[in-house]
């Protein structure tokens, strides 16, 4: 796949004859590739009811890649609106420094777009960027083992379970489409989402609550067709 792009993208600079592609108003474009969520973490520190209390550094998410599935609709040849879209994403949660592992979660991440091309109308390279709104869906969040019996020896917990909260905010983004030929492009965007959860870790002797900012940086790059 990554050979592929890179030959279409040489072709694309090599043959600009065939690269005659503008957007305009009505057009509907559905970009497809593989889309990772890098997390930017900023955890709380977690106090656990210990005598004297036990402090940890928070927690750290790892990143995924899944597939895109992203479509836009040019409202006009200037703007468009975006959803993105993908696969559903799943991340290992860590406990920072500790080398303990905390569990896992997964979560869906639509991010409506609005989008502004500056050279929309006219035939070429299709530079643009754009302000959004994301709603983060988190779901099936997994205890793991590890912070199971961590929390037995130091609280006598014998059930453990682990919660995230939803999360609705605000989104950035730029990205470009190259063209190939009429109707087929490469894309490559980057979006910043504000994504902040309240994190519950939930046992038989109590619960333990803190804030969790996430705020991913998310990357695609792959494949683009207009209809």
């Amino acid at each position: 796949m990554k050979k592929l792009l890179v030959a279409a993208t040489v072709a694309a600079l090599a043959g600009g004859s065939l690269a005659v592609q503008a957007h305009n108003e009505g057009d509907i474009i559905l970009r497809v590739g593989a889309t990772t969520v890098t997390p930017n973490e900023d955890s709380d520190r977690i106090t656990l009811p210990t005598d004297p209390p036990t402090v940890l550094r928070g927690v750290e998410v790892d990143d995924d890649t899944q597939l895109g599935l992203i479509p836009v609709w040019m409202i006009t040849d200037d703007w468009g609106l975006e959803l993105l879209a993908a696969t559903p994403f799943e991340h290992d949660v860590d406990i920072k420094g500790t080398g303990l592992s905390a569990g896992s979660i997964q979560h869906l991440p639509p991010t409506l777009s609005l989008q502004w091309y500056p050279r929309g109308g006219k035939d070429g390279w299709q530079p643009y960027i754009g302000l959004g709104l994301n709603y983060t869906f988190i779901y099936d969040e997994d205890a793991d083992q590890d912070l199971k019996d961590a929390l037995g020896a130091l609280l006598g917990a014998e059930t453990v379970d682990l919660e995230l909260s939803d999360s609705f905010g605000l989104s950035a983004q730029a990205g470009l489409d190259i063209p190939l030929t009429e109707k087929w492009m490469i894309n490559a965007g980057v979006w910043y989402i504000d994504l902040s959860s309240e994190a519950t870790v939930k046992t038989d002797v109590g619960r333990v609550k803190f804030d969790v900012d996430i705020d991913p940086w998310v990357y695609n790059i792959g494949i683009a067709y207009k209809f």
